[in-house]
This record gives C-alpha cells, sequence and structure tokens, in this order.
C-alpha cells in the first residue's frame, strides 16, 4: 500500500512536468504538455481595492491576475470586479466573510480596526522599507503573523503585492517647522493620525476619490495620497502646490489576496499553491517596477512645475519622536501588537546592520 502522501504525490507531479518541459526545450522540441486533473478548472470572482487601470496597486492586480492564469496553464481564472461594485472597500474583508465576494485583493490597513496588528504591515511611520518588509514576510516572522490575524478574522490572508514609500504630501503651504503643524486641516490615515495630531495638527478622513477636489478648494490644507506615479496619474500636479518627501507615514505597505477559510481549504492543494507562487511572483514584480517608475514620475512632476520640498531635519525628528509615543501606546494597550512590534524591529535592525557594513559609502 501506498505511504505517499497527497501533497507529496502533487509536488512529484509538478516536477516531473517542469522536468519535461524544460528537457523539451533544451531538445528544441515542443514540451508535452502535463494533463489537468479532472474538475481543475476554477473561475474566482475577486473585488479589488484598486483602480486597475492606475500605477502601482492597480497594475499589481492585473499582473496577479495574469501571471495566475499562466502558471495555472488557464486552470484557475480570476475575474477582476472593480472597486465598490459588490461592496464598499474598507467592507470588503467582510464581503468574504459573508460570502457576498468570493476573494478580494486589498491594502492590510482596511483590516486594521479588527486586528490592529495588520496595521504593522500596512503603514509604519519610519518603520521597515519594501525589501525589509518583504524579508520580514516571507523570511522571517512576518508572514506566520500576517497570516494568524487574517485566520482570527476568518479568512486565508496571503501577501501578495508590495508597495514602495508613498510621497509625502501635497500642502497649500510651507511646512519647514513644528509650529507651521499647528491648526492645519490634514488629511492623513491609519498610525500616522493620531502622529499629526500629536503635532497640532486637525486630521480630516477624506476618502482619496475627495481629497484632490478638497485641497483644490481650500476645504482641507493638505496631506498624503499616494506615491508619485499615483499622484502623477490623478494629476495633482495642475494644483500648484509643493509635494513634500519623504513618505515618513509610509515607507512601504503590504496588499493581500483574501478568501474565506473553509473556501480556500476547499481549494485543491496545487490550486493553493499556484495562487501563493502568483502572489510572490507579484511581490517581486512590484519591488522591482517601483523605483523606476516612481523616478520617471518625479520627472513628469517637475516637468509640470512642481516643487519637491524635502522635510526639514527639526520636523523628521518631530515626527519620528511623536511616531514613537504612539507606537508605545499601542503597543501597551495590545499585547500582540506589542510582541509583532517588536518582531518586526530586531528583524529590521538585524538587515539594517547588514546593510550598512555591506555597502559602499
Amino acid at each position: 500500500m501506498s505511504t505517499v502522501r497527497p501533497n507529496v504525490r502533487i509536488a512529484a507531479i509538478a516536477a516531473v512536468a517542469i522536468l519535461a518541459a524544460w528537457l523539451g526545450a533544451r531538445a528544441g522540441e515542443p514540451a508535452p504538455e502535463a494533463p489537468k486533473p479532472a474538475g481543475s478548472n476554477r473561475v474566482l470572482q475577486m473585488q479589488t481595492a484598486f483602480n486597475p487601470n492606475l500605477p502601482g496597486a492597480g497594475e499589481g492586480v492585473r499582473t496577479f491576475v495574469k501571471t495566475l492564469k499562466h502558471i495555472s496553464d488557464g486552470g484557475l481564472v480570476i475575474k477582476i470586479i472593480e472597486p465598490g461594485r459588490v461592496a464598499p472597500t474598507r467592507d470588503m474583508l467582510d464581503a468574504v466573510v459573508n460570502g457576498d465576494l468570493e476573494a478580494a485583493f486589498t491594502w492590510s490597513g482596511y483590516a486594521a480596526e479588527k486586528a490592529p496588528v495588520l496595521a504593522l504591515f500596512a503603514t509604519v511611520p519610519f518603520g521597515p522599507g519594501p525589501e525589509e518588509m518583504t524579508s520580514w514576510i516571507l523570511e522571517g516572522d512576518g508572514g506566520r503573523l500576517h497570516r494568524e490575524a487574517y485566520a482570527k478574522l476568518g479568512v486565508a490572508g496571503i501577501p501578495c503585492g508590495m508597495q514602495g514609500p508613498k510621497g509625502g504630501g501635497w500642502f497649500r503651504g510651507d511646512l519647514d517647522t513644528v509650529q507651521d503643524f499647528k491648526g492645519e486641516r490634514l488629511r492623513y490615515g491609519s498610525i500616522a493620525a493620531p502622529v499629526i495630531e500629536r503635532m497640532g495638527a486637525t486630521v480630516v478622513p477624506l476618502p482619496a476619490g475627495e481629497f484632490f477636489y478638497q485641497l483644490q478648494q481650500g476645504k482641507v490644507d493638505g496631506g498624503e495620497m499616494s506615491t508619485p506615479a499615483m499622484d502623477a496619474a490623478l494629476g495633482f500636479d495642475k494644483l500648484g502646490l509643493p509635494y513634500y518627501m519623504p513618505g515618513w507615514q509610509q515607507p512601504s505597505s503590504v496588499l493581500d489576496f483574501l478568501m474565506r477559510k473553509d473556501k480556500w481549504q476547499a481549494l485543491p492543494p496545487a490550486q493553493r499553491a499556484q495562487i501563493q507562487t502568483a502572489c510572490r511572483a507579484n511581490i517581486t514584480w512590484m519591488l522591482s517596477r517601483s523605483t523606476h517608475t516612481q523616478a520617471l514620475a518625479l520627472e513628469k512632476l517637475r516637468a509640470a512645475g512642481v516643487t519637491i520640498k524635502q522635510w526639514s531635519p527639526e520636523l523628521l525628528d518631530a515626527l519620528r519622536r511623536n511616531t514613537e509615543v504612539v507606537l508605545k501606546e499601542r503597543a501597551d494597550a495590545d499585547p500582540e501588537f506589542a510582541a509583532a512590534w517588536e518582531n518586526q524591529k530586531k528583524f529590521v535592525a538585524q538587515s539594517t546592520d547588514w546593510r550598512s557594513l555591506s555597502r559602499l559609502p
């Protein structure tokens, strides 16, 4: 009687198929097609939090779907549902749990109200950059902590994209000193919001789609939007306002693929592996594309007359100090957050030590 486990048997079949394809390519002959298991074709309906026609996360949605279709040889296809079509973006997690959505492609921060630890994957002011965040998730304990947090909410959460730093924000006036923040009405979210409040500003919670017009009309004094590429695509250069750098409030951000736990477990192991592989490939693709894309966007913004300003050392020091206070308050209130934050800091510190020693000055 065979004692080979199903997962091992599937892995062995996949390995044979890959080897056959490689040998066929080496011989200059068409590789034989591996037979698809009966009933393996599947179409998933997935709502996205990001407009697929926009750069960055929107491109990431399209690339993930194409990659998954390719590596599954058409056996697993995702139909993209545009933002808000079935459920409001912030409610997609609930829609997945309730069965209104089969799957979602979203941002970790939208679930942070239900699981505060997920804020550490969404936006950590002065926290890990995209390379460190990716390493923590894929090689450190970040992946386990991310998976456990989502599991408590009733879903399988797969890290499926990585955004690099945002811009620091667009402002109607100059912000050169701490005093300049006093009384300002600013759009910031997640962990950055209480940091800004500690600086003396008032946080105005605005949906992304309303920020441009509120800023244009002077109903808010400034705030963050997204990356330079996204901001350029949305026409922020037309406002004639200075653009501040760096994006201290969000050095990196994880994008997630969500399915309800029972539906995820009901997928064949091979299809679950294909989704995980496509997600890892998407993280790599977004990392490799981001730096040059943002550089081109900055060129476009400068050509349109946008002044790129840098935060003063005084302001960055004040923002960093207030960030530490806010993070400590959250850690004191939530042991799970505290443990994950400590784990993340330790991992990043180890990476920083190596980077400082290994990189040329």
